[in-house]
């Protein structure tokens, strides 16, 4: 019994603070920088695969194109919760400000990177202004988690932003850094459009199996982005939200809550929620294998549009949102704002990924990576500033955080 409950324990400190991502980012540091052909040749784009060669179907495919969607439907399901009544963006209107966020979030980066190339006197670079517009939402989840507590507003409004936020940095990879020979295809969307309404008529027959919704509906949204050439991590993202919730067949047009919690959208969380957090072991070590290189102008563009940009465009399209009359959610004030744009500002697996499309001389992209892999500092600097400016950890349903006076919640 006391060896049952030690291993769930265990298991629970691993998914508690996400030892297996970090496990996977150190290990491919490491691994790239000892050994970069062996790191290839397992982890690369084009690297090993059961089914030879040729095949596409190998480690990199199953992590970003697989296990991401799975990680990206659980991250809608505590936007979706945090849509019901009682939740941090309900009612709607609350929704629009991490939506302006996410909108912050992308032009400060950008005007950061173009203002740094400036000062920096190297316009060779321009190019890699799409390297700081995503967040790495798995590495920002934990942060944010680390610095609020599992239950704080801040949690809902940073994943809402990031998922948003990440979907503008696909579109921007699709769009201008795509391949020539495979140019995006938009009338596949139409096949994400079929899995909604499929999805939609799921959640109207009071289907209860999440199985039939992640079937039916994120298989075919799924293959549309594929076809779309768009990446498909975010295929179950329009899905999940139609799944019961709270025991309602309301999905996120739910009225109200109970105490339940065998509900569908629940079920479906429980059931991949372990199998997702140990195929983050995967994804970073698929994604985060940098070779450390020399610094240039495209690291420090890179890192001071991802810490500098993030947090200043985050915060400045929040807060000015919330006073134009879209209020933040209750619990969160000005300096909230700017610790989520911290968070934010953690570019690193997805900002590497972007970098590798936007240079195609080895010394270029050699620097934007590293800008990108310094980006993890934001962790850092977010968990300090959140200490400094007492930010009040909310871990529990009894916790409370006391409502700033400058918020507008």
């Amino acid at each position: 019994m006391s060896d049952s409950s030690g291993k769930r324990t265990a298991l629970t400190i691993l998914q508690e603070f996400s030892i297996p991502l970090i496990a996977g980012v150190v290990l491919a540091v490491i691994w790239a920088n000892v050994d970069p052909q062996g790191y290839e040749f397992v982890w690369g784009h084009h690297g090993w695969s059961p089914f030879g060669k040729s095949s596409h179907l190998n480690l990199h495919f199953f992590s970003n194109d697989i296990v991401m969607v799975f990680f990206f439907g659980i991250a809608a399901k505590e936007i979706a919760e945090a849509c019901l009544p009682g939740g941090a963006l309900n009612p709607p209107k609350k929704a629009v400000n991490p939506l302006m966020g996410t909108l912050g979030g992308v032009v400060g980066p950008v005007g950061t990177y173009f203002l740094l190339m400036k000062l920096l006197g190297d316009e060779r670079i321009a190019n890699g202004w799409g390297i700081p517009t995503a967040t790495d939402i798995a590495l920002a989840w934990l942060v944010a988690r680390l610095v609020f507590g599992k239950k704080h507003p801040a949690v809902s409004f940073l994943l809402l932003l990031a998922v948003a936020d990440d979907a503008i940095g696909l579109a921007i990879i699709a769009i201008f850094y795509g391949d020539p020979a495979q140019p995006a295809e938009p009338m596949y969307l139409l096949m994400v459009l079929g899995g909604m309404l499929v999805a939609y008529g799921l959640r109207r027959a009071n289907v209860k199996s999440f199985w039939l919704y992640v079937i039916l509906g994120g298989v075919p949204a799924w293959a549309g982005l594929m076809l779309a050439h768009l990446h498909p991590a975010l295929a179950l993202v329009p899905i999940v939200p139609f799944m019961p919730s709270h025991g309602s067949d309301e999905g996120i047009f739910a009225e109200g809550e109970s105490e339940r919690h065998d509900d569908t959208l629940n079920r479906f969380e429980h059931f991949f929620k372990t199998p997702v957090d140990f195929g983050l072991l995967i994804f970073g070590m698929a994604n985060a294998g940098v070779q450390f290189s020399s610094m240039g102008a495209a690291t420090w563009a890179v890192l001071g549009a991802l810490i500098i940009g993030k947090t200043v465009g985050i915060a400045f399209f929040s807060i000015g949102a919330a006073k134009c009359g879209f209020p933040l959610p209750a619990g969160m004030g000005s300096k909230e704002v700017v610790v989520a744009g911290m968070v934010a500002g953690l570019g690193l697996t997805v900002a590497l990924f972007v970098a590798g499309v936007a240079f195609t001389e080895p010394n270029m992209q050699g620097a934007a990576k590293m800008g990108a892999l310094l980006s993890a500092g934001a962790a850092i600097l977010a968990i300090v500033s959140g200490k400094l400016l007492g930010i009040k950890k909310i871990d529990g349903a009894g916790d409370s955080a006391g409502v700033p006076e400058n918020s507008s919640g």
